[in-house]
C-alpha cells in the first residue's frame, strides 16, 4: 500500500465527515481541481482504502431502542469452529458489528434490537446456537457518549 500524502488524508477526512459531497465540493475543500480530485478518490477506492459509502441511521428513530455489547468466548479455536462462528455472526442481522479480540474473550458483537424481550429471543435462538460457545456476557448501553467519528488521520 502506498503512503498517503496530506491531500489524500484531507480527502479521506472530508469524505468521513460527509460522504455525500459532490466531486466539485470535495475538490474545493481540499484545494484541487475536479479532475485530479476524482482521480485521487478513485485511486483510494481501487486500493481498498475507501470501502464504501453509507447513511448513518438513528437506531432509536427506527425502533431499535436497545444496544447490547456481547462478548463471546469459544471452547475451541479450531479453524472450522472459528470459520463457523464468524459466518454465523455475519448472518445475524441484529449483529451490526463484530470484532475478533485478543484477551479473555474471543469476539465482541454490537447488537441492535427493539426490546429486551427481542434480545432474549436472539440470545436463545441465535447466539446460544453458535457452535463451541463457552460463554456469553452481555452489557447494555444506556446512551452514546461519543458517536462514531472520523478516523484520526493526522
Amino acid at each position: 500500500m502506498r503512503s498517503l500524502d496530506a491531500i489524500d488524508r484531507h480527502i479521506l477526512l472530508e469524505l468521513q465527515q460527509d460522504g455525500r459531497l459532490t466531486n466539485q465540493e470535495l475538490a474545493d475543500r481540499v484545494g484541487l481541481s475536479p479532475s485530479p480530485c476524482l482521480r485521487r478518490v478513485r485511486a483510494l477506492q481501487d486500493e481498498g482504502i475507501i470501502t464504501g459509502y453509507t447513511a448513518e441511521i438513528a437506531a432509536g428513530a427506527v425502533g431499535l431502542a436497545i444496544t447490547a455489547f456481547v462478548r463471546l468466548r469459544l471452547s475451541s479455536h479450531a479453524t472450522g469452529v472459528v470459520d463457523s462462528v464468524e459466518a454465523r455472526l455475519r448472518d445475524i442481522p441484529e449483529v451490526v458489528e463484530a470484532y475478533l479480540l485478543a484477551g479473555d474473550d474471543d469476539y465482541l458483537a454490537k447488537v441492535a434490537v427493539a426490546s429486551f424481550s427481542e434480545y432474549e429471543e436472539l440470545m436463545r435462538t441465535q447466539l446460544r446456537a453458535i457452535p463451541s460457545i463457552a460463554g456469553i456476557t452481555t452489557t447494555f448501553a444506556f446512551g452514546v457518549t461519543k458517536p462514531r467519528s472520523p478516523l484520526p488521520l493526522g
